[in-house]
């Protein structure tokens, strides 16, 4: 089982996004976790090496199980951020940054498993999301369950 993280960093009513040359589709900056690293020491160093932002008290915001066809499963740790400090990279081998208004990123060509993870981020950042997304070989989003979201309350 592969382990990723990625962040949902807005700035100034943006979010910050990152289109990959594979698929022209859009996503969250992040990427997988190293042997032995906690999830937030993944997203602070994956995010930091795709953005050149060093994100500050990210939050989780959700976690998903991606079943590739019925073959491959990956674990997906979302955060949430609106501090960071550094400057944004000109260019990253991962693909394309760009700041996107927060009210047009849900319109954006992009994995619909990420279109319900960063509605939940934007729309619920204080609580946490989890759930499992079933794709196909293609990509294509097959069926989904979202659990029920859990508040800091019924986190204790």
């Amino acid at each position: 089982m592969q382990r990723v993280t990625n962040a949902i960093y807005i700035n100034q009513n943006h979010v910050l996004m990152i289109k990959k040359p594979r698929r022209n589709w859009y996503s969250a900056p992040g990427g997988k976790m190293e042997f032995g690293e906690s999830i937030t020491q993944a997203v602070i160093r994956e995010f930091q090496e795709e953005t050149g932002f060093t994100l500050k008290n990210p939050k989780l915001s959700s976690v998903f199980t991606f079943v590739m066809d019925q073959e491959e499963e990956w674990m997906l740790f979302t955060y949430f951020s609106e501090e960071a400090d550094g400057k944004l990279l000109s260019e990253t081998p991962e693909g394309k940054l760009e700041w996107i208004p927060i009210n047009q990123v849900l319109n954006l060509p992009m994995a619909k498993g990420d279109k319900e993870i960063i509605k939940h981020a934007i729309n619920q950042p204080q609580s946490v999301l989890s759930g499992t997304f079933y794709y196909s070989k293609e990509f294509e989003l097959q069926r989904q369950r979202l659990d029920e979201w859990l508040t800091k309350e019924d986190r204790v």
